[in-house]
Parts: structure tokens; sequence; C-alpha cells
């Protein structure tokens, strides 16, 4: 371990499968695992202030070092204290590299990218890509920023998350082998400047690498080989995962036993509901998805009988909670038919009362996840 304040334990590992119950100490408090990360992509979930997430012990945020950096500037965060200070939290964040920009502004999102085949939907934003790292172009002004394995550590370290993430390149699903492995081959060496910057001066804050190599099972089990030994805090998966659920699980499959397993490893960016229960048997630690609030803000709740769409006509008499078993504020103040009045008539306290229910029963669902291991359920 880089530093004395992080730190990662075990309480139980199943023995019908790779799922494990863990715990990951920060300086800012315990995350338990398996878990789910809520993405506040500017320091808040969408329609969620920090002190109201508080009162749902969302034990983990991830922060986008992109954004922040450009609005309102790592400096600014900085001068505020921190990330926690700035946004008033006082429980663990994440925050991501960077590099995703460099997939996400030049293919789009990963639907898109898959759909194109690979060609690129807003080149103008992506100006360069090289050995020293890659040049944007502000999508808030215009101006010109390079985004390099450097700038991208001192940038987290301004930021003050407790967990950081290697600069990395996430090619497109659709690339050719050779191209692919030139991406890899950078991403590596990215990484590796990554691990160097953030040793010059630790703190206390943690390093994770990212294991790479799109579907490529030798690259990905190579990709674990070159940073499993190196002085990483923890694993994050990343890359092109695959184009559908299955393909994403073979790969999953193949390269968690490829993880040291006393170091906690992060899967970037999947958390849909369709997804946790084949997850968490595999071993994987904690996930972060956007899918809880954006399925809210489109009036979809999550129930134990699987998604309610609020704009059905038969909840506007639906006098009754979204579930009765649910402790959410919002399940304990609310009823369906009001919820679906605020939904017709666009008021926003909608937004924010189907995000309070979705991370809410997120947070329960990993908490009963959790248990079930334990149990020796799982």
């Amino acid at each position: 371990m880089t530093n004395k304040t992080f730190k990662f334990e075990i309480v139980y590992q199943s023995t019908k499968s790779r799922a494990r119950v863990g715990r990951i100490h920060t300086p800012h408090g315990i995350i338990d695992t398996p878990n789910f990360v809520g993405v506040g992509t500017n320091g808040t979930l969408k329609a969620l202030d920090n002190v109201l997430l508080s009162t749902i012990d969302m034990q983990l945020m991830f922060c986008n070092t992109y954004h922040l950096m450009i609005q309102p500037g790592a400096d600014v965060v900085e001068q505020a204290g921190g990330i926690h200070q700035f946004i008033n939290r006082k429980q663990p964040i994440i925050t991501d590299s960077g590099g995703f920009q460099v997939f996400s502004l030049a293919y789009g999102g990963v639907a898109d990218e898959i759909k194109s085949k690979g060609t690129k939907k807003n080149a103008s934003s992506v100006l360069k890509i090289t050995e020293e790292g890659v040049i944007f172009r502000s999508y808030k002004d215009g101006t010109r920023l390079l985004l390099t394995p450097e700038t991208s550590i001192r940038a987290q370290k301004k930021i003050g998350a407790d967990i950081m993430i290697s600069f990395d390149e996430l090619p497109p699903y659709h690339i050719t082998t050779d191209k692919l492995r030139r991406s890899f081959d950078r991403t590596h060496r990215w990484e590796k400047r990554s691990l160097d910057t953030h040793l010059l001066h630790p703190s206390d804050q943690a390093l994770y690498a990212v294991i790479h190599g799109g579907i490529d099972k030798a690259l990905r089990k190579q990709s674990c080989a070159i940073l499993r030994d190196q002085a990483f805090d923890g694993f994050a998966i990343g890359g092109s995962v695959g184009k559908n659920r299955e393909e994403m699980f073979e790969m999953l499959e193949f390269v968690m036993p490829e993880l040291p397993t006393d170091k906690p490893n992060h899967l970037l960016g999947i958390g849909d509901l369709e997804s946790v229960p084949k997850m968490v048997p595999l071993g994987i630690d904690t996930f972060d998805s956007s899918h809880p609030t954006k399925a809210a803000r489109h009036g979809l709740l999550f129930t134990k009988q699987g998604h309610l769409r609020l704009n059905k006509s038969g909840n506007s008499t639906r006098f009754e909670p979204i579930e009765h078993d649910c402790t959410c504020y919002t399940c304990k103040h609310y009823t369906l038919a009001y919820l679906s009045h605020l939904l017709k008539a666009h008021e926003p306290a909608i937004l924010t009362l189907a995000t309070i229910h979705n991370v809410h029963f997120m947070m329960d669902m990993m908490r009963l996840y959790r248990e079930a291991i334990l149990r020796g359920d799982i």
C-alpha cells in the first residue's frame, strides 16, 4: 500500500463463489463491500444535495476529474479545502482520471459507439492523442486543455479524492487489433507515469490501476500481469467490456481470477439491476453507474418486482408507497398517486423524490447482498 490510511480487509470469502464481503478503510470513512457507487459528476448526484444524500448513507461517491477541472477548476476546489469541504460531504469520494473523455467526447456514449462501429462523433473536442497525453477543447469555452498522466494525478490531488484512478485511454469497441495493441501499450505506460507522479506525494490518497484489453482475453491477462505487481492500492476494470451483458460477463469471469485478492477492485460504469446479480458472485467489490439517477429522472422507479413506470395511468389512483417495506424518505411520506401527479405536472420535486428512492433502493439491495454472502447463500 502507498499510504497508511487506506486499507482493505476481507471480512468473509464465500465458498460457493468468488463473492466476498470486505471493508475499504479511507480517511473519510469505511466502504462496506460489495457496494454501489453513485455518480456525482460535478460534485453532486443529479437532483440531490450532499446533506440529503448523507441521510441515505451512500458510502462512496464518484466525481469526474475532467468536468471539475473545467468548472470550477481544480485550483478552486483546492482553495475551498478540497472536494469534501467544497461540496459538504463527509464520506469517501473516488475520482476518475478524465481519460474516459478521450472516448466519450470522440466517439459518443457506449451505445452510440457500438452502433456506429467506432465512427467519430465529436472529433473537434479531442484534438490530438499522443504519447504525452490528450489535447481537449473545453466544452465550456473552447480553450485547449492538455491532459496527461501527470496533470490528471495532480488535478486529482488538488481535488482531494480518497481514491484516484490512473490516467488511461478507453478505445472504442470496434477497433482493429493493431490499434487496440497500440492503445493498450500506451495506456500502460500512462498508468506507470500516473503511479510515479502519485508516489512523489502519496499523502492520504489511494490510486487504482485500470485493467484494459477490450474483450481480448490474452490482453486482459497481460494487463493484470503488468499492473498487479506495481504499487497500486486497487484495481479498476475499464476499457470496452463488450457489446452485451453476455460478452461482458464472459470477460469478467476470465479477468477476476487474475486480480490480486488482497486489494479491492472496482468495475467502471456498470450498475444496471440486470447485471448486479451476476457481478456480485464474481467478486466485484464496488461498481459505479448513473443508471439509478437517470432512471429516476425519467420516471422509472426500482422495486423488488422490477421497474415501475410512474407514468402508467393506473398509478394516478394508487394511494400507497412505491414499496410498502421501503424505508426511504419518499416511500414514508408520499404515495404513487402523488408522485404520478408531480411527474405529469412537470414539477421539479419529482426528480428529487424519485432519485431518493432509487438510490436508497441500491443501498438497501447491496446491504442484502452482503448479508446473503455472510449467510453463505451466494
